[in-house]
């Protein structure tokens, strides 16, 4: 998870779910939004760009040898694009009134200008669009890819190898592709209720009189999945890998055990 999305995000967005009002001001609102949408470009793109690395180093393990500065520039082009979605945000986003049945007016952080009916609308269409759909479907369709690949060097193995490494190679293969198969599920779990209650909010017509404590408790969901993505992750490698586990356990839990030596050469060859 990155920093920005603690430091900057976490404490102040959390507030909206509850506290009735905006206690922060302007600044920390438009500081906040801004925040959110880089950290959320930041860890997609960063994910949908992992999916091709990985895939390419699959396909072609010995390239990634040769191109040492492309993550480089990777990391670089990822970075500007998420400042440059995240310029409306910068830009446009203000603290707003609002008056509940009650006669009481409350503050809220919006990020769009109040005065715009149809920009919240095609914003939040080209968020999903940009932030979820187009990532998802690159991310499948690398993963989906490199699933084939994995599954289909078993069966091109000699028949012989099959008794010895060759099938600790073929089970370790397997075991990368159901990895990567639930990275995929994992990220379509944790955006979807946000997207999905964004675009029904702004393109409900009724959305404002429907909004009851039930749909408040799934923006609350949605909004700690979509915070929760970015150290999801690291949790699922360490259920499906035992590789990732034996590692974690000897330098993060302090336990001295070493690799078995088929656990190394699994590694080496299924690293992604």
């Amino acid at each position: 998870m990155h920093p920005t999305l603690i430091l900057i995000c976490v404490p102040f967005v959390s507030t909206i779910y509850t506290l009735e009002s905006w206690p922060w001001g302007e600044v920390i609102c438009r500081l906040s939004e801004t925040g959110k949408d880089i950290s959320i470009g930041v860890s997609v793109f960063t994910l949908t760009a992992l999916s091709a690395e990985r895939y390419c180093a699959i396909v072609n393990p010995f390239r990634k040898l040769q191109l040492r500065k492309l993550p480089l520039v990777c990391a670089t082009i990822i970075w500007i694009v998420a400042l440059l979605l995240a310029t409306p945000a910068a830009l446009f986003s203000n603290t707003a009134s609002a008056t509940l049945h009650n006669n009481v007016t409350i503050l809220f952080c919006s990020p769009y200008p109040p005065d715009w009916t149809t920009f919240p609308k095609w914003m939040t269409l080209a968020k999903a669009i940009i932030y979820y759909a187009l990532p998802l479907l690159v991310i499948a369709f690398f993963y989906s890819l490199m699933a084939q690949r994995l599954l289909a060097s078993t069966k091109e193995m000699p028949g012989a190898l099959h008794a010895g490494q060759g099938e600790a190679q073929a089970k370790a293969r397997k075991s990368v592709a159901c990895m990567v198969l639930i990275f995929v599920i994992v990220f379509f779990i944790c955006f979807l209720p946000y997207h999905a209650l964004e675009l029904w909010y702004y393109y409900s017509p009724t959305a404002e009189y429907d909004y009851n404590d039930w749909i408040h408790a799934l923006r609350i969901i949605g909004f700690c999945l979509s915070f929760l993505n970015s150290c999801v992750n690291p949790v699922a490698l360490y259920c499906v890998s035992g590789v990732f586990r034996q590692h974690f356990n000897r330098y993060l839990c302090c336990q001295r055990s070493t690799l078995h030596p088929s656990c190394s050469s699994r590694l080496s060859r299924t690293a992604i």
